[in-house]
């Protein structure tokens, strides 16, 4: 995939996009929608933080033993 291909993503096509989106969760749906996918991003970076911060202590143990 190339890099431009998100840049050329950006004209009507993010139009019809947004317009299919209103469409299928009509407009009092997608301020739900929005914290919905918000609250999932979030678990899933302290998820990704929590198992990063357990990598880093494994590392620093190994080193210790060694």
């Amino acid at each position: 995939m190339s890099q431009y291909s998100l840049i050329n993503f950006l004209g009507w096509e993010m139009a019809v996009v947004f317009f299919a989106i209103l469409l299928l969760f009509g407009g009092k749906k997608i301020p739900e929608l929005m914290r919905g996918i918000g609250k999932g991003i979030r678990e899933f970076n302290s998820a990704r933080a929590s198992v990063e911060a357990e990598l880093k202590e494994g590392m620093k143990e190994e080193d210790k033993k060694a």
